[in-house]
């Protein structure tokens, strides 16, 4: 059940690219937290695509933006989902959703930054409640961690 925040270059992913974006990210990220294949439990897979102006992105302080295409992706998501394995996954698995969702007329190198940030349990609200890890893995459906939901 995470939240994905994703900046791209302005203009970069318009149309069929940022459809195949989507798809791909709450693929990717359902993949890796093993979240089953269920329309109420994959709704939950926040996404959010800002838009920076080239002219504001800089890699040490040079503007590279001709040169190379960056795309950032800060996930947040409850610390517990996720093992040494599973992170791995989960970096490699969004790379490759930047690199195949790019427009096939696109020359740029491709530079990702994926970084995840795992919200200590109890440090997370969702409706104006405090949930922990039983309750994510009560709604996302984690495959992985559904000793620790209790019956209703």
């Amino acid at each position: 059940m995470p939240t994905i925040l994703i900046h791209v270059p302005e203009g970069s992913f318009s149309g069929d690219a940022r459809v195949s974006l989507i798809r791909r990210v709450n693929e990717a990220a359902a993949h890796a937290e093993q979240i089953p294949d269920e329309p109420r439990k994959r709704a939950l897979c926040w996404v959010l695509i800002r838009e920076v102006a080239v002219s504001s992105w800089t890699c040490g302080g040079a503007d590279v933006g001709s040169q190379m295409l960056p795309c950032m992706a800060m996930i947040y998501l409850p610390v517990g989902v996720l093992d040494k394995v599973s992170r791995a996954d989960y970096v490699r698995l969004m790379h490759e959703a930047f690199r195949q969702s790019m427009p096939l007329d696109e020359k740029r190198h491709l530079a990702t930054s994926v970084v995840l940030h795992e919200v200590d349990d109890g440090s997370w609200g969702v409706n104006g409640a405090i949930w922990t890890l039983p309750s994510f893995a009560r709604a996302a459906g984690f495959a992985h961690l559904q000793h620790l939901v209790t019956p209703q």
